[in-house]
C-alpha cells in the first residue's frame, strides 16, 4: 500500500513538474501591437479601383503582402452584379473564399453560362496553375484570394485582357 501511494505522489509530482516546463516552453499570450497582428474589420477596408489587368468596375482591398511582388498576400475583390471575368488562368496556385454574393464560375476556354456553378458565401476554391477558367458575379459580390505572388492573370484570348483594350 505504501508503494502504491509512493508511486501516485511521484507520478502526480512528475506530471506537475511536466506541466509545468511545458507552460514555461509555450510564450504568453500577446497582446496585439502593430509588428505581430494587423486587423480589419470591413467597414475600415481601403478599397480603391482594381489593377488594369480586370475588367473595370470592380474594387480592391489588399490586407497583407503586396500581390504584385513575390511572398504571400490576402487581397478581397469587391464585383458590381453582372461582372464578367473573361477564361483566364494564372501561373500560380489561387485561393479564393466567397464573404458575400454569389460567384459564378465555369471551366475551359470559352465563356458559357450554362456550364457555371454558383458559390454562395463561405464557399471556398482553390485553383492550380494553368487552369483555365472564368467567372462572374450574381449581385453584388465580394471574394477573398490569397496565395504566394506575383499575382498576375493570363487571358486565354488576348482580346479579352483589358490591358490591351484601347
Amino acid at each position: 500500500m505504501k508503494r502504491l501511494v509512493l508511486v501516485t505522489a511521484l507520478s502526480l509530482v512528475s506530471f506537475g513538474v511536466a506541466a509545468q516546463n511545458t507552460a514555461h516552453k509555450q510564450p504568453a499570450a500577446k497582446s496585439s501591437s502593430a509588428e505581430h497582428v494587423k486587423t480589419y474589420t470591413p467597414d475600415a477596408l481601403q478599397w480603391s479601383a482594381a489593377p488594369k489587368a480586370l475588367p473595370s468596375g470592380a474594387q480592391l482591398a489588399v490586407l497583407e503582402g503586396d500581390p504584385m511582388k513575390p511572398g504571400p498576400y490576402t487581397m478581397r475583390l469587391k464585383m458590381p452584379d453582372g461582372y464578367k471575368i473573361p477564361p483566364h488562368h494564372h501561373a500560380r496556385r489561387e485561393h479564393v473564399t466567397v464573404l458575400s454574393g454569389s460567384l459564378k464560375v465555369g471551366m475551359g476556354d470559352k465563356f458559357d453560362d450554362a456550364k457555371m456553378s454558383t458559390f454562395a458565401p463561405g464557399s471556398f476554391a482553390y485553383l492550380e496553375p494553368t487552369v483555365h477558367h472564368y467567372a462572374a458575379a450574381d449581385g453584388e459580390t465580394i471574394i477573398q484570394l490569397h496565395g504566394t505572388g506575383f499575382w498576375e492573370i493570363v487571358y486565354v484570348n488576348p482580346q479579352d485582357d483589358p490591358r490591351k483594350q484601347k
